[in-house]
């Protein structure tokens, strides 16, 4: 069974990797101009504000060491402000290691921009941390699902990403990574066992209750899949051709899967210990034990969801409360940007209600099938 289970996970993520694109990348690298180093901040020259037309606009003048690429250990004095406008907490200061880009000015001539801090090398000891901690909690589990994340953000880079980039509609697309993304992470976060296969079974049925549910929801809202700025942005370029809609159901089919497989997972897990506890517990008792353990999962997670999903649109809730153009409250509630939140938690909502009876009854069934045979 493990040996069939492993092949069928070698084989899907493969067809993952191997799945056809188009030539956007391509494409879009042949037409960008612009080139991004890393540097370093060698000498603030200059520091103030000038008056521009009646507006106080901050500036530096500095000294930079461009760190990698074929300018490398090369040093230019930059202009920080004054043809770009920054904010002063945008200064800078020696030491720094920043983002640079280099464009071409209407002469022909090389402009040089400091675009961001650079903050990789920050990060790093934090999720060496970050790994560590794991390990020391969950041992090899723990190492299993860390490579599950690396392998999950693969899939969507490499296979989802380019699909949809392709054509392809997204809503098909996140279903086959959500299954990819499925057989990896589950079996090596919780190992290969009948738990972990009911476990991802009924994460998978309801992944699917969860589609189908958004499809209606989107549909009878007249929801366009441009809701949000980032996705309008996309409608402008080589990415026009992307469905937004199925754009937008393939986004809460990702977004609600996470927190599926964290309520079946756990669910199957305590119903396969109420077996070991008492063996004579029949499939009514563990189905109705299930449902209480699930009812406390469900409560607490949907709060989690709706945290999330709130969290990451904060700006939407300041408008809300501020409302500079004087909206009626239902008019806001009632935009585009608005409805997708709510469609989103819904979504991820009822599908978490839904998981609990299911992975109850399917945990159940297979642990008491035979006292009926």
């Amino acid at each position: 069974m493990r040996i069939k289970i492993t092949r069928l996970f070698i084989i899907l993520l493969s067809l993952l990797f191997i799945a056809p694109t188009n030539g956007v990348y391509a494409q879009d690298n042949q037409l960008l101009q612009d080139t991004y180093y890393k540097a370093q901040i060698k000498q603030v020259i200059e520091e103030g504000s000038k008056d521009v037309n009646g507006v106080t606009i901050p500036y530096q003048i500095v000294q930079i060491k461009i760190l990698d690429g074929n300018l490398r250990g090369k040093e230019f004095t930059i202009d920080h402000g004054t043809i770009f406008s920054i904010e002063k907490d945008k200064f800078v200061k020696p030491g720094q290691a920043v983002v640079i880009v280099r464009t071409t000015g209407p002469d022909l001539s090389p402009i040089f921009q400091i675009i961001d801090s650079y903050r990789l090398p920050t990060l790093f000891p934090f999720l060496i941390i970050f790994t560590a901690a794991v390990m020391l909690l969950s041992g090899w589990r723990g190492i299993g699902s860390i490579i599950g994340m690396i392998i999950s953000i693969i899939v969507i880079v490499k296979f989802i990403v380019p699909q949809i980039l392709a054509g392809n509609d997204p809503l098909t697309i996140s279903i086959l990574g959500s299954m990819g993304i499925m057989l990896t992470t589950i079996y090596l976060a919780h190992g290969f066992s009948r738990q972990t296969s009911i476990a991802l079974i009924s994460t998978f049925l309801t992944l699917l209750f969860t589609g189908g549910l958004s499809v209606l929801l989107v549909k009878a809202t007249h929801l366009t899949g441009l809701g949000s700025e980032d996705a309008y942005s996309l409608k402008l370029g080589l990415t026009a051709i992307v469905n937004f809609k199925g754009l937008l159901l393939g986004g809460i089919l990702i977004g609600a899967l996470g927190v599926l497989d964290d309520v079946t997972t756990g669910l199957t897990a305590s119903i396969f210990e109420l077996k070991r506890a008492n063996a004579k517990l029949s499939f009514f008792e563990l189905f109705s034990a299930g449902l209480r353990v699930g009812r406390e999962h469900v409560s607490s997670l949907v709060n989690t969801l709706v945290l999330a999903y709130a969290g990451a649109s904060l700006p939407i809730f300041i408008m809300l409360i501020t409302n500079p153009n004087n909206y009626p409250l239902w008019s806001i509630i009632n935009s585009e940007t608005m409805t997708e939140e709510i469609v989103r938690t819904l979504s991820g909502s009822f599908g978490l209600i839904v998981a609990v009876p299911l992975t109850t009854a399917i945990a159940a069934w297979y642990l008491t099938r035979r006292e009926h045979k």
